[in-house]
Parts: structure tokens; sequence; C-alpha cells
């Protein structure tokens, strides 16, 4: 989770992590495929489309809708790029070759589709920004202070580089290895470590001014 990422010892420095930068694009191809998409695949193989939608959308229609929560704001957003990721995935499924995970398939689809619409829609105030971040209908949040944290965390987001706002949202967000971050992203695993690296330093250092915990 992202307020674990934030504590100190959650994220280890780059430069800690020299011997874990260089995983080529073979090495992620070569990758057993995790249990949890055997079926999904299955599905693909044999034409079942539906089922193979039916298992994304259980397996893995969650963690892309907080990734599309966070990235927009809106709960109504982050549903709607649920679907039109799935309707995608619909599609581009007989293409599927099985090339890294399904999770990070499925993730590529959707930063185009968040891409998309914050493209074409009017930017929020962030008055706005932060009220739907603190929403306890969208975030389930009861507490004073937790809504009050979220809607800082949101606001130091919305700080963030495109590219590491993205990537640390991923990673964090919706529990995606380095691997996944740096198939969705369309990067080298090295860059997808540095991009998160980089965004935690920041979201700590503008956290630590506005003098949240």
């Amino acid at each position: 989770m992202l307020d674990a990422a934030l504590s100190h010892s959650a994220v280890s420095d780059p430069i800690e992590m020299k011997g874990q930068l260089h995983s080529s694009p073979a090495a992620v191809r070569t990758l057993p495929i995790p249990a949890v998409d055997e079926g999904l695949l299955e599905a693909v193989r044999t034409g079942n489309l539906r089922d193979a939608v039916s298992l994304a959308h259980r397996q893995h229609g969650l963690a892309i809708g907080r990734f599309a929560m966070a990235m927009t704001g809106s709960q109504a957003d982050a549903e709607e790029i649920v679907q039109e990721t799935l309707i995608a995935a619909y599609a581009a499924f007989p293409q599927y070759r099985g090339e890294g995970s399904v999770r990070a398939f499925l993730f590529t689809i959707a930063r185009r589709k968040v891409a998309h619409l914050l493209e074409t829609r009017t930017r929020r105030a962030a008055a706005t920004s932060s009220e739907n971040i603190a929403d306890p209908n969208a975030l389930g949040e009861v507490d004073a202070a937790a809504k009050e944290r979220a809607a800082r965390v949101r606001k130091a987001l919305d700080q963030l580089r495109p590219s590491e706002r993205e990537a640390v949202l991923i990673r964090y967000g919706s529990e995606c290895s380095f691997r996944e971050v740096a198939e969705a992203c369309g990067c080298e695993e090295a860059t997808a470590r540095q991009r998160v690296s980089r965004a935690v330093k920041h979201l700590r250092e503008l956290l630590s001014e506005e003098g949240t915990p």
C-alpha cells in the first residue's frame, strides 16, 4: 500500500538496488505464468473470450479500479475506465501471446484509457480534486483525520510527474511487481524502479512540508 511505502523503511534507495536494476525484456517474457492467470489464458487459447473477460474482471478489476480512481479522483470515471479496459481487452485477447503477466497487459490498456480521459476532460480545480479524494462514499472512510490525510496525499500525487505518478500508483495502489510496472508503462524494470523511488521520495518531501505524519 502507498501509505506503507511512504515510511522510510518501505522502499530501498536506488543505490542499494544496483544489482537488481538490470532486467532484460527477455527475462520478463520467460517468467512462469502466475497460477491466477492459468484459467484466463486457457479461456483465451480456446476462444472463450467472454470467460476470459469475466476472469479478468474478477481477478484484476479491483486493482485497475484503484489505479483509475487514484489517477482521476472520480469513482464514476474509475468505473468507466474498468469497463472500457475490459472491452478493449476482449478485442485484444486474440492477439495476446502471454508475454508478461495478464495484469501488466490490462494495465497497459488502462493507462491509455486514463490518459485519454485526462486529455479530453476539463481540468478540475484543486479544491474539487481534494473533495473527490476525501469523499467518504468513494473511499469508505469515516474518520475525519484519515479523510484529511487522503486529501493531502491526493494533492501531493497531483504534483508528481505523470510517469512517476503512474508508476507509484501501479506499484503500491494496485500491488504490482516492478516487472509488471515496467510492462504496463512500456519501460525497462530499472526505469520503473527509479520512477517509483523518485515518486516516493518526492511524496515524502511534499507531505513533510505540509506536516502530514
